[in-house]
């Protein structure tokens, strides 16, 4: 599945293949849009809109948990 098509795709299945091409293609998110071509705001933004955000330290997106402390 490309990427490129992140803004149409099933939302429930878009974190674990973003994940999944983050730990098996790509150096770091910006190796990862780079790859795609891929604007990197708009899938942060489509990202945090799920409840995601990118954690650079492990290189992953994972579940957003600053608003519930």
């Amino acid at each position: 599945m490309k990427l490129s098509s992140f803004q149409t795709m099933d939302v429930n299945l878009l974190p674990g293949l973003v994940n999944t091409a983050l730990r098996n293609d790509c150096e770091d998110l910006d190796d990862l849009v780079r790859t795609h071509d891929i604007d990197r705001e708009a899938l942060e933004t489509k990202m945090a809109e799920l409840g995601f955000r990118y954690v650079e330290a492990i290189k992953q997106f994972r579940p957003d948990r600053s608003e519930n402390g």
